[in-house]
């Protein structure tokens, strides 16, 4: 069920539904302390009894919690209206990758510019030792300036991070969310070792070659 404007989710007041997935639904909010817009994600309560989907919805804000970087969507608080759990977070005024290229042929410079954006980002992701696993043209979204961020880390696999000297660190390929053979992902969008069930780890993220092209065709190949 939709929550109509006005709603009060803690100090949040609900303006405007903003889109809605599997994964829950998204709102436009104020943020009644600071005065601010952000952006609301519920999962409704008809899905908390889903125990997947209330995993990767808390896993979604941890893992994203832990990082800080301009191209990492960032997230400002968590809790619970009556038994659904929310996540309040940066609001992004752009579109969606998706948007972007269902709207004619964008230029190969400025996809350049979003895949190094998209690389810092999923480098600051893995030094801290997680791996997004869904990265995707309706995972990312793009202001009208062009910065991108990567959003939604639901499917996020966390690894330990091996310290290898004072000011640097390693991230292995074992992880801790998700056993070997278990298949996680949008197909079409994946690595061949997150494909066929094997251990993925960052290089598996940034590998493919044809990732680019993915993204510039919005669909798999």
């Amino acid at each position: 069920m939709r929550l109509p404007s006005g709603t009060q989710i803690g100090p949040y007041e609900i303006q405007s539904l903003l889109g809605s997935g599997g994964m829950g639904e998204v709102y436009r909010a104020r943020d009644t302390r600071l005065n601010r817009s952000v952006a609301i994600k519920i999962l409704p309560e008809e899905l908390c009894s889903d125990l997947q989907r209330l995993s990767r919805f808390e896993q979604e804000a941890r893992s994203a919690s832990a990082l800080n970087h301009q191209n990492i969507i960032t997230i400002y608080d968590i809790g619970k209206h009556n038994s659904s759990p929310f996540i309040a977070m940066e609001l992004v005024e752009g579109k969606t990758l998706r948007q972007i290229l269902a709207s004619g042929r964008v230029p190969v410079k400025s996809l350049l510019n979003i895949a190094a954006q998209l690389f810092e980002g999923l480098a600051c992701a893995h030094e801290a030792g997680i791996i997004h696993r869904d990265l995707k043209p309706e995972n990312i979204i793009v202001n009208k300036e062009g910065f991108a961020k990567i959003l939604d880390f639901g499917l996020a696999k966390l690894c330990p991070v091996e310290k290898t000297g004072e000011n640097s660190s390693q991230v292995l390929t074992a992880g801790y969310e998700t056993a070997s053979g278990i298949i996680l992902g949008t197909v079409g969008y994946m690595s061949p070792e997150q494909a066929s069930g094997r251990v993925a780890d960052f290089r598996s993220e940034i590998g493919s070659r044809d990732w680019l092209i993915k993204l510039r065709l919005g669909k798999s190949l």
